[in-house]
This record gives structure tokens, C-alpha cells and sequence, in this order.
């Protein structure tokens, strides 16, 4: 792994809310930066909006709005939820930017020699911008699953992309690694989808079909279609192709996917950066879905989970916590507000704040705030450090709690209250509570290193209570508990 670093996230539409999904994209690759930049490497960091295409006209004329007016006030909302989750971006994307549109014309050019023109009949789904085939519609009876709408059936000229010509290529950088897709089991499901070859893919629809969009270089009648307009998204941030320092991060070392996208990225984009002789991504990491109750998120249900929510209500750590943990990384999760009101209460407030208020609070009354020879716990952070590689970011958190859990016994077995106690008659107590004391505060500052990457703020006071040596008055805990979903009901919050 070099010194300079990129890592991207898939860029939303901006016609509706953002959701828990495009949450978790900048979660997971927040995660990753945060814990690389702890290592002192120099990490590149993209979000983005994707503002092109028939929804985006649809829903800016629902709203009396030219389709400019209206993304340049959608995504708008999705800038604030990246800041909200603490995503610490260094690059931030508009397909509508005028670099960006320029860039994609180019890369059309430079793929010019595997483009050509076609006429297309087939099933479109508008909700998701996308081609199906007879048996994917044949096997949802011609219902779009993900938005209940029926297939269209549309047939239009169009310019294609040989995507079909990189099968091979793209087969053998696959398997061999070169293109890593993360878990297995989404690897195999991919070779699986491709294996009767990649298929050739429609980049472009008529004008009379797609008017918002960019125009098809020497084709005023052809619009690009999202597809080929949004991934290169990924490089035309960088400043490809006319800033040369796009070379220093390209190829990213991991681009962070959804699995319901991960034939677009690991078919035609990869096909799009073969055309134009540029290196593959080397990690795909592909996470699931999460539910609510074991049921899909649906707004007719009534259960989509709004990111904004939780954080106002539990506030940033806990959000992070929560999807970081008990979420796994690379799969489908669940969520409801009493499982996360119970890892809130139990793992949050009683665990790990219950756990720095007993240390700092014996520390200040035994030893006037000063702490000892402080001495570092002799865990093996083996284990948390290959999660983290493993990019199983949820078994990296499980062994913080390991660690937090071993020291709250270690206190409870060593009894501190009672060798403070003993100090009057024993002159060895003293120096043996400076010991216990100094292990648990090197404990600590242990931990809070361990959850710098998840946990930023919680981290911050952790490290900032006890690596100078001198503990000060706390102001309040770290985590209050929060009683609320005792029930699933929704009540107004109390804190006590």
C-alpha cells in the first residue's frame, strides 16, 4: 500500500432524501480514511451528487423548476448528511460542473474506437436509469421490485460501448486479484453474471428520450446515458484528464459500493477504464442492505430510518457506533430503535462510559487527579488490525469491546476502592494502587487510539482525559442514558 491513498463512494441522485444507504457509503469509507491517516498515510476522500437524467427532469418539473435550479438546490441536503456523519471528504463532485462535463466528452473520444451505433429494444425501469433483461423481468412478473413500477418496453437508436471485448481482461483481473471484489461470496456472484461474457451496454438515448444530460460529442441528437456520465465521476475529480496529479491517487484502493450497484461497477466501468488504457480500482467493497424490523425500508410501510434522526437524537458517536458494529461491513444488517437504544444503553452508556467515569473519578479522588507510571495493557491488536484490512470494520469494533469489557472485570476483580482503603496500615497499597490505576488509564488511552477511526469525539475526550498525565473535574458523561424505545413506540426523548 503506497503513501497516497483514494478511496470513493458511489455519487446519489439527487431526487429524492438521502437515505441510511448513502449514510453508510460515507460511514464506511470514513472509517477506512480516518484509520489510514492515523498510519500517516495521505488519503484522498470523494463524495458526490449524480444530476443528470429523466428522474432529475421529472421531479424539476413536479417543482415548477428548470432541472439546474432544481439540483442546485437537491444536493444541497446530501452535502449536509456527509458533514452530519462526520465523513472527513477532501473531494466533492457535481456531474452538472462544467469540468466534469467537459471531461466526459473527452473520455467519449478517447473511447471512440469501441463505440458504435446501434438500435436497442428492451426493458427500461426509469427508477433506476437502467436496461433489464427478458429473464430479469420475467422472474418479477415485469414488476420493478425496488420501486413497484412496471418495465417499459423501449426501443431507440443508440451508441453502444464494447464492453463485451474486455470479458477476458476483465475475467483474469478478477480472479487474479488485480481488481479485488469484496466478500467472496459478491465475487463469485459477479463471475457468475458474466459468465457468457460481458454484454455490450447502451451509452447514449436520444435527445427526444433524454434531454438532461451531456450532449454526445458531434452528436447534438444523442444524450449520454447515466452510465457512462456518472462513473467516470470517479476520475474527472481527480482532474483527469487535464491535471496531471489525477496520477498520484488513480487507481483507488478501494471504491466503496452498495450491492445493488456492483454490476455497473465491476462491468461497465472497468470496461470504460480498459478503453482508455487506465489501471482497474483495486477493491471493490460491496456492503448490503439494512432493514427495519427484518422487513425492506419502504415509505408506504412507514419504517425508513432518516440518519438525521438518530444522530440528532443519540447524537454522532452513536450513530457511528451502531452502523459501524452491528451492521456488519460487508452484508445485509437490521435496524430497529429498540436493538439500537439497547447497544446504546448497555454497550455505549454502561460499557465504555460507565468505564471512563470510574477510572477518571478514582484517579481524582485517590491520587488528586495525578496519574502514575501509566502503563500500557498488553493486548494484541493483531486481531483488530487484520479486521481493519479485512475491511470487516464491525469484528474490528468487536475486539475495542474485548478490551473494554477485560477492563471493566479487571476492576472489579482488583477492587482499587479497597486498596485505597488499606493504605493507612499497608505500606505497600500505595504504590500498588498507582499501579492499577496507571494500567487502567494506559488502558484507556489504548482504547480511545482504537476508536479514533469510529468513534472521532468520544475518542478525542478519552485521549484528552488521560494521556497528560492529569485528570480534570469531567464535565458530564460521555454517553447519558437515553430511555426512548423502550417499546418500538416513538415517544419524546428523556434523557436521564
Amino acid at each position: 500500500m503506497g503513501k497516497n491513498l483514494y478511496i470513493t463512494t458511489a455519487i446519489p441522485y439527487v431526487n429524492g432524501a438521502p437515505h441510511i444507504g448513502n449514510a453508510l457509503d460515507y460511514l464506511i469509507a470514513d472509517i477506512w480514511s480516518r484509520y489510514q491517516k492515523q498510519n500517516g498515510r495521505e488519503v484522498r476522500f470523494q463524495v458526490g451528487t449524480d444530476e443528470h437524467g429523466n428522474k432529475i427532469a421529472a421531479k424539476a418539473a413536479e417543482n415548477n423548476r428548470s432541472p439546474q435550479e432544481y439540483v442546485d438546490g437537491a444536493y444541497v441536503d446530501f452535502e449536509n448528511l456527509m458533514k452530519k456523519v462526520g465523513a472527513e471528504y477532501t473531494d466533492f463532485i457535481r456531474t452538472t460542473d462544467g469540468h466534469h462535463k467537459g471531461a466526459v466528452q473527452y473520455i467519449w473520444q478517447q473511447l471512440q474506437p469501441y463505440i458504435y451505433k446501434g438500435s436497442y429494444e428492451g426493458w427500461y425501469c426509469q427508477g433506476h436509469e437502467a436496461f433489464f433483461t427478458d429473464k430479469e423481468v420475467e422472474e418479477t412478473d415485469g414488476i420493478c421490485q425496488d420501486h413497484q413500477t412496471p418495465y417499459e418496453r423501449v426501443n431507440e437508436e443508440n451508441y453502444f460501448l464494447k464492453a463485451s471485448e474486455f470479458t477476458e481482461q476483465l475475467r483474469d483481473a478478477i480472479t487474479k486479484k488485480k481488481m479485488h471484489i469484496v466478500p467472496e461470496f459478491r465475487e463469485k456472484e459477479f463471475l457468475e453474471l458474466i459468465k457468457d461474457g460481458v454484454k455490450d451496454v447502451s451509452i447514449s438515448r436520444p435527445r427526444k428520450n433524454l434531454s438532461w444530460g451531456v450532449e454526445v460529442p458531434g452528436d447534438p441528437e444523442q444524450v449520454m446515458y447515466v452510465w457512462l456520465d456518472a462513473l467516470s465521476n470517479y476520475i474527472t475529480v481527480l482532474g483527469y484528464p487535464d491535471s496531471p496529479e489525477w496520477k498520484d491517487y488513480w487507481p483507488a484502493e478501494i471504491q466503496v459500493v452498495g450491492k445493488d450497484i456492483l454490476r455497473f461497477h465491476a462491468g461497465i466501468w472497468p470496461a470504460i477504464l480498459l478503453g482508455l488504457g487506465l489501471p482497474l480500482p483495486k477493491k471493490l467493497l460491496v456492503h448490503g442492505h439494512i432493514s427495519s424490523g427484518g422487513s425492506k425500508m419502504s415509505k408506504t410501510v412507514g419504517n425508513v430510518v432518516d440518519p438525521n434522526e438518530v444522530i440528532d437524537t443519540y447524537g454522532l458517536d452513536a450513530f457511528r457506533y451502531f452502523f459501524a458494529r452491528h451492521i456488519p461491513t460487508l452484508d445485509d444488517g437490521d435496524f430497529t430503535w429498540t436493538k439500537f437504544e439497547n447497544a446504546y444503553n448497555t454497550e455505549l452508556a454502561n460499557d465504555l462510559g460507565n468505564l471512563v467515569a470510574r477510572v477518571s473519578k478514582m484517579i481524582l479522588q485517590y491520587q488528586a487527579g495525578v496519574i502514575g507510571e501509566s502503563t500500557q495493557a498488553e493486548h494484541d491488536m493483531q486481531l483488530y488490525r487484520d479486521a481493519m484490512e479485512r475491511l470487516e470494520f464491525n469484528k474490528a469494533l468487536d475486539q475495542v469491546w474485548v478490551n473494554v469489557r477485560s477492563l471493566n472485570r479487571y476492576i472489579d476483580t482488583v477492587k482499587p476502592w479497597e486498596v485505597a482503603g488499606r493504605r493507612e496500615t499497608d505500606p505497600e497499597a500505595e504504590p500498588h494502587l498507582s499501579e492499577i490505576l496507571g494500567y487502567c488509564a494506559g488502558s484507556l488511552v489504548q482504547i480511545g487510539d482504537l476508536l479514533v477511526p469510529f468513534m472521532p469525539h468520544a475518542a478525542a475526550k478519552i485521549l484528552d482525559t488521560f494521556e497528560s498525565g492529569v485528570i480534570h473535574e469531567q464535565d458530564g458523561v460521555l454517553f447519558p442514558r437515553i430511555q426512548i424505545h423502550a417499546s418500538e413506540e416513538k415517544t419524546t426523548p428523556t434523557a436521564t
